[in-house]
């Protein structure tokens, strides 16, 4: 660490820290919090010239205690005018968040797109805010340790800051956070190329932040909130079974994401998850006395509020010893119904409020409303192509879900039909390269592509468009909201 002092117009800023080991676009983003002005526009004085964003901190040839001269003009302060009709760009900065319909970007800080679209689409999931903001400062007396907390609390506030703001947000304490957990829990975060944190696998990073979230967001931690298990858990029953032995055994899980297996064979997202519910293992059969072959068929045996799909698209090269990407096209619905995927214990809790789907639906049209009886005939198809479409009722007024529990409200119950709400897409042929963008969909329903600190407003088939099959955004990870179903009792 270096602390230099920073002067700007008349100003002059003390015991500025500078992280060498990040790159200058990240003492950019200090500044900006400073001066309000954006990095882009910055240009500050050093040996040689003026500084780069990418430039090595072993050459720039700066010294503790150097003060440095900074040029560059601070975004301008909105001010309501006295008279006159009021535009967004007049408004307080909450109205104007308000006013855009989606919250604010975030600035790459050297390859950090992996953890900007990560962030996003996590962004999206309005019971994870709720469970954010009812979290403690304090650590609790229940075993989380000091680092899994300090994340916490980083995503919190950046999560708060995305919400109070249109301009982009630098997730800079997020980073130093980051930096100091994930890169210490899990070595591969801390690999560097030319003293520059490298490009990382986005999925690693969703997935240990949501372990991560699981082991503080608990029931423990918050009454009020639902925990990480209710919001993202997936439970299944695993019957592993060799055909050689006849030995048969039940196994169950915990796990927070689906995985959908490409091959030759899989062009669908149904598909996918398909293959990828029954594998083969080898172990040791007591019976046999040897190793043997064993099939595992798992089922669904509870389901969460929100689905997360994972594409397993990169796999490891032996001949070049690093990850390869599979290319090829695989559609995934805007509606995805798993009921085929759940164990028969399941499927039997899912029969009433699925029936309750049908219902509002046909009394939306004025059509007949059938009995309890056909409740039991389920006989529905597992990619939302069938029955999915025909349940594309007002969610607006009957199965938005709330993170609280009302006991004069009607009940929520899920039903095993999921809608897409946040896309996580690579564009590139490499996990430890390209470029990774976040797709959210906004609660009116338009679709924003958060490409770091740009944010763009998609149309709806620009998403069914990021199936893969070439050199564009992919679909790597997609984030299901579930549909629910109300009933009085």
């Amino acid at each position: 660490m270096l602390t230099v002092s920073v002067k700007w117009q008349k100003e002059v800023f003390q015991g500025i820290e500078i992280d060498t080991s990040q790159p200058p676009i990240v003492f950019k983003s200090q500044l900006y919090t400073l001066t309000g002005v954006p990095p882009e526009r910055q240009k500050i004085m050093v040996k040689g010239g003026i500084l780069k964003d990418d430039a090595d901190w072993s050459t720039v040839a700066v010294k503790h205690g150097q003060k440095l001269m900074m040029i560059g003009t601070a975004d301008e302060i909105v001010k309501a005018p006295e008279k006159g009709p009021v535009f967004v760009e007049d408004l307080p900065e909450e109205e104007q968040v308000a006013a855009v319909g989606h919250s604010a970007g975030l600035y790459n800080l050297g390859n950090t797109c992996y953890m900007n679209s990560t962030l996003q689409c996590l962004h999206s999931v309005p019971e994870l805010k709720s469970a954010l903001l009812s979290y403690s400062d304090t650590v609790r007396g229940n075993g989380i340790d000091q680092a899994s907390h300090s994340l916490t609390l980083a995503t919190r506030n950046t999560f708060g800051e995305l919400d109070q703001s249109v301009r982009p947000v630098a997730p800079l304490h997020f980073l130093q956070v980051h930096n100091k957990t994930l890169r210490k829990k899990y070595p591969q975060f801390a690999q560097q190329h030319n003293n520059v944190y490298m490009q990382q696998d986005a999925e690693e990073c969703w997935t240990q932040l949501v372990y991560t979230l699981s082991q503080t967001l608990t029931s423990e931690s918050s009454e009020s909130a639902l925990p990480m298990k209710e919001l993202f858990g997936i439970d299944f029953v695993s019957r592993v079974h060799c055909a050689e032995s006849g030995e048969e055994s039940t196994e169950t899980e915990s796990v927070y994401s689906l995985k959908c297996h490409i091959s030759q064979d899989v062009n669908h997202l149904h598909e996918g998850l398909k293959h990828g519910l029954k594998t083969e293992l080898e172990k040791v059969s007591p019976a046999l006395g040897r190793t043997a072959i064993y099939t595992r068929e798992s089922k669904i045996n509870e389901l969460p509020r929100y689905l997360t799909v994972q594409f397993v698209r990169f796999f490891w090269k032996r001949e070049s010893n690093q990850k390869a990407k599979i290319l090829r096209k695989v559609d995934y619905p805007l509606e995805l119904d798993v009921y085929e995927f759940c164990s028969d214990e399941l499927k039997q809790k899912l029969q009433a409020p699925r029936q309750m789907l049908r219902d509002a639906e046909n009394a939306k049209f004025g059509l007949k409303v059938e009995g309890k009886a056909s409740s039991s005939k389920e006989n529905e198809g597992s990619s939302g192509a069938g029955e999915s479409s025909s349940m594309d009722i007002d969610k607006g007024k009957l199965f938005i879900m709330s993170s609280f529990t009302d006991s004069s409200a009607p009940k929520k119950q899920l039903t095993g039909v999921y809608d897409l709400i946040a896309v996580l897409t690579h564009k590139g042929r490499s996990a430890d390269s390209g470029h990774y963008v976040g797709w959210v969909k906004q609660d009116d329903g338009k679709w924003i592509e958060f490409d770091d600190d740009n944010p763009n407003v998609r149309k709806e088939e620009d998403i069914l468009k990021l199936s893969g099959g070439g050199d564009w955004h992919m679909a790597y990870i997609c984030l299901y909201k579930a549909r629910m179903a109300e009933s009085k009792s």
